[in-house]
């Protein structure tokens, strides 16, 4: 149902692959590519890693459909499979944000001791990241996280995620 409609809207309004990589850390600090579909302009960051910020340029209209609807993490499902990812953890950095981030976080790496996650407490209880403070709340809720897993946690954060995707409150 989807794949049509991602495939039509990528055709008429991103211009250019459906598809992109990214590296990221995974667990115990291991890379592994990301694979998403693609919602920014081609080579949106060709000079460099930036945060992606509210009303950002480089995003295109149909990838901010797809944010907002979470389709654009579908891909991600792949990474899952193989086993570089769990469907619930905290989302995976890019290494140059991890090495940012570690010099003025404490405790940043901890969030790598498990796999990270489709989506995780922080995803449903914040917003995007787009500086070291909004990183700082998203590490107490992926610390958060680590500490109290449980399967009710997971189901609560399903919970939220679908609510999340089924009324387009994704950014």
């Amino acid at each position: 149902m989807f794949i049509p409609l991602i495939l039509l809207g990528n055709l008429i309004a991103n211009k250019g692959p459906l598809l992109y990589t990214q590296e990221r850390i995974g667990k115990n600090g291991n890379l592994f590519r990301i694979i998403k579909y693609r919602t920014m302009v081609v080579d949106a960051e060709k000079n460099g890693a930036v945060w992606a910020k509210k009303n950002d340029a480089r995003i295109t209209p149909f990838g901010k459909f797809m944010r907002n609807t979470r389709i654009d993490e579908i891909p991600q499902f792949i990474n899952v499979l193989k086993g570089e990812m769990s469907l619930i953890g905290p989302r995976p950095e890019r290494p140059h944000f991890v090495r940012e981030l570690s010099q003025v976080l404490p405790f940043y790496e901890t969030r790598h001791i498990v796999k990270p996650g489709l989506t995780g407490w922080a995803q449903v209880r914040t917003r995007y990241g787009a500086s070291v403070d909004d990183s700082l709340l998203k590490l107490q809720h992926d610390l958060f996280y680590i500490k109290h897993r449980s399967f009710v946690l997971d189901v609560n954060i399903l919970v939220k995620t679908l609510s999340t995707v089924i009324f387009f409150r994704g950014q």
